[in-house]
């Protein structure tokens, strides 16, 4: 910053690249979580520092994301994760919480959001995502979104596709590569 490089530049060219970076050999099995998660958090102070110049630059955005913790479910460690992660990527995240009602999902769309990403740790709780899915058809606003699922080994690509989500992701790194692709 001190010698002008743009915030954007180091955004793009240095925290994104680093947290691709990261993604990728958390995938080849040489990173694991907590590595993930100090990075992320390296990134949100990063991201800290850089906000004021992104927003004088109008830093262009990869999307919006809203993200939370289906209904009934107070799991939140891969949700935060994934937030992390996704935000280091240059999406605008929505951070929905825990026990997340349809509606609020509902909401998040109405307000902008191009991707919901949707986790559910307990087997109880999955159905939930597709009663969020059905809650965003009866709004009419099902077309107007790309809804991502995650969560504990139930929820899988066939699961996902079983209530008529537009992707499924494993892990943090997978659900930033998704994010990408479906708002693309």
């Amino acid at each position: 910053m001190a010698d002008g490089v743009s915030g954007e530049v180091i955004l793009k060219d240095a925290l994104i690249a680093a947290m691709d970076e990261v993604g990728t050999r958390f995938e080849q099995g040489d990173f694991y979580a907590p590595e993930m998660l100090i990075a992320a958090r390296a990134m949100q102070t990063g991201l800290a520092i850089l906000k004021p110049l992104l927003v004088g630059g109008k830093a262009e955005s990869a999307g919006k994301v809203a993200i939370g913790t289906v209904k009934g479910d107070l799991h939140d460690i891969g949700k935060n994760l994934v937030a992390m992660m996704l935000e280091g990527a240059g999406f605008e995240i929505i951070d929905l919480g825990v026990d997340v009602a349809p509606q609020i999902f509902v909401t998040a769309v109405e307000e902008g959001a191009q991707v919901i990403g949707m986790s559910a740790l307990l087997t109880t709780t999955m159905s939930n995502m597709g009663v969020t899915i059905e809650a965003l058809k009866a709004a009419g606003l099902r077309d107007n979104v790309k809804v991502m699922v995650g969560g504990a080994p139930p929820v899988t690509q066939e699961f996902a596709n079983q209530i008529g989500a537009d992707g499924f992701a494993s892990d943090a790194s997978s659900a930033t590569r998704m994010a990408r692709q479906l708002v693309s």
